[in-house]
């Protein structure tokens, strides 16, 4: 297969506003490659070589690009660079100009080699290199792939759909349809590898691939929990129960192989990104564990040494760092609560129950408490009241809350349900949890914010059944002078010139800047209301949802736009709100009810 073959793709998906068209284009596409080819593809249409678990990381500013198209073009840096300013896309940039290549086509695992040879380019001098590498790859390629070349190494490819997608592809690929959609999603939540799902299904087919389990140092996409607002709600729904604090730290799933020669720990957050270099001081912990080879899931958080009380998120993430790790690890230690076992010395214990898989957990690690590694406590419920007591102990002790579960219930990896369920501080009638929003785009704002060229953002949420991104508010609140300059220079790194493809949103709410939907941050608002504007949940029969008030509080750095509040969750804490007006409403009815009838009893007493 050769390059331009994809290239062409990839051009007629860019054009298409219809997901299922695009879907089909990719599948059309995936029939005719190999396995291998395939699972190349796959990785491209991300924008990487690798899983995204591993990611990519090219190293190649744009500045350099501006310098090596200069150079291929015979023209000079400043009208490249003024040219490039005016498309907003060096890509579109190239496509100006009728370029044929000097030699055969190449292939597309010849234009995969030069990527992987200019990826694993380092140390001194390793710009000019990788420059001298470019320029001879685009004196064998044509004008359109040269774009999407330049798009994949800069970060900007952006087709407009995640691997969800994909995996419709696969399915439309296999079957003419999306009838086995579920099956690869079931294969992709437990081997988080997307090339290796398409390798296996055009290799072995789909029997195999249902058949694949767990290989240690490839995440299994986590179980997530639902929200219920109380107690009493909670017990009704699951009867007796376990509870487990829930801790205000990273979310970790520990890899452990000794079966090597030399033995492999991998630390994935929870969006699934490697993390394993970050964490030396756990990585020496665990490696203290008697285990050939392990998966198992818990939570890291940083303590303070001197008095041993847990430190906020925000000083935890600070570990989430590349340089000065070892001294930054004796600034924030951390300890590590296991609370699940998804596999243990080659067996899979996804089809165990909780108590089976909790049981096993404990021969692995203890619960002491002056160890680094131990696994979490848990609490058997017998009543709602029994819960809400632990719950506020657990809130005494300045944790955000529990997490209850069944314990019967088989870990359900990618799947959130009732298997789980958290419950943390409510206020009837108002929305007190936070929302995980991604930025889509900023406003130059008015007045001194002006000055800042930032005045408001404009976020969004996920819509995982459309794999799209749809709006939910415009924030200005919560962001200092200071908030405001770091934000925009998040934002402006990944500007964009045009509203993604996989942004829904309408056309009073565009801002003056568009962002490609990669950062997460935290937001609190007062509550869930209806929008005839804002697209989150909205169709043709019904408003979308929006959130009144908010105020911006922070930074997610351990999730992806993919892993932010889903439009699932969003319509779940609306009617949460609603339930909570509604007894609020209650309880108030109830009490003039009371006092009317006190009024009665002494009008009658009178008579």
């Amino acid at each position: 297969m050769k390059f331009i073959e994809v290239a062409k793709i990839f051009d007629l998906i860019e054009k298409e506003s219809s997901r299922t068209e695009m879907t089909k284009l990719l599948a059309d596409l995936f029939k005719t490659a190999t396995p291998n080819q395939a699972a190349i593809i796959s990785y491209l249409t991300l924008g990487e070589l690798n899983p995204t678990y591993i990611g990519t990381q090219f190293n190649f500013a744009s500045k350099s690009m501006i310098k090596v198209l200069a150079k291929f073009l015979n023209k000079s840096e400043n009208v490249i660079n003024l040219r490039a300013q005016t498309l907003g896309d060096l890509g579109l940039l190239i496509q100006e100009y009728d370029i044929s290549g000097k030699s055969e086509p190449l292939t597309l695992n010849e234009v995969e080699n030069y990527l992987q040879d200019f990826l694993k380019i380092s140390g001194d001098g390793a710009v000019e290199k990788k420059e001298i590498l470019l320029l001879e790859l685009f004196e064998k390629l044509d004008s359109l792939s040269i774009k999407y070349v330049i798009r994949i190494i800069l970060g900007k490819l952006r087709l407009g759909f995640s691997d969800m997608t994909l995996l419709d592809a696969f399915s439309w690929m296999y079957a003419g349809n999306k009838s086995i959609r579920l099956d690869l999603e079931e294969a992709y939540n437990v081997c988080v590898d997307i090339g290796m799902i398409i390798r296996v299904l055009k290799e072995d087919g789909l029997e195999k691939l249902k058949k694949h389990t767990i290989v240690t140092g490839i995440p299994v996409r986590p179980a997530a929990a639902e929200r219920l607002p109380n107690a009493k709600d909670i017990f009704q729904k699951l009867g007796k129960c376990v509870a487990q604090p829930k801790l205000d730290g990273f979310r970790l799933q520990v890899h452990i192989d000794n079966t090597k020669s030399k033995p492999h720990v991998n630390f994935f957050s929870r969006n699934l990104q490697d993390m394993s270099d970050m964490f030396p001081d756990l990585k020496k912990a665990v490696l203290d564990l008697k285990v050939k080879t392990l998966v198992a899931e818990g939570e890291a958080i940083a303590y303070d040494v001197h008095t041993g009380t847990f430190l906020p998120f925000q000083e935890t993430v600070k570990r989430k760092r590349k340089y000065d790790i070892e001294q930054t690890a004796q600034d924030f230690p951390l300890k590590l609560y296991f609370f699940d076992l998804l596999y243990l010395n080659g067996e899979s214990f996804l089809d165990k129950t909780h108590e089976e898989r909790r049981t096993k957990l404990l021969t692995v690690a203890t619960t002491k408490k002056e160890d680094t590694v131990f696994v979490v406590e848990e609490k058997k419920i017998d009543s709602s009241k029994e819960l809400e007591k632990y719950f506020e102990e657990n809130i005494s002790l300045g944790l955000e809350g529990l997490v209850v579960k069944k314990t019967n219930a088989l870990y359900q990896a990618g799947k959130r349900n009732f298997n789980w369920i958290k419950l943390k501080r409510q206020e009837s009638g108002h929305l007190d949890d936070t929302i995980d929003c991604v930025i889509l785009g900023y406003y130059k704002g008015k007045g001194k914010r002006a000055s800042f060229g930032i005045g408001a953002l404009l976020v969004g949420i996920y819509n995982k059944k459309q794999d799209i991104f749809q709006t939910v508010a415009k924030i200005g609140t919560g962001l200092t002078d200071l908030g405001l300059k770091e934000v925009k220079e998040k934002c402006d790194q990944i500007k964009v010139v045009n509203r993604p493809k996989n942004v829904e949103c309408a056309k009073e709410l565009y801002p003056d800047a568009w962002i490609s939907p990669e950062i997460v941050c935290l937001i609190r608002a007062d509550e869930i209301t209806l929008s005839p504007l804002h697209s989150a949940g909205k169709t043709e029969d019904e408003d979308g949802l929006a959130l009144r008030f908010p105020r911006f509080m922070g930074y997610r750095p351990d999730k992806s736009a993919y892993e932010s509040t889903s439009l699932v969750e969003l319509k779940e804490l609306y009617s949460l709100q609603f339930e909570g007006k509604e007894k609020k409403s209650k309880r108030k009815l109830s009490k003039k009810t009371k006092i009317k009838d006190e009024i009665d009893k002494k009008i009658l007493s009178i008579f």
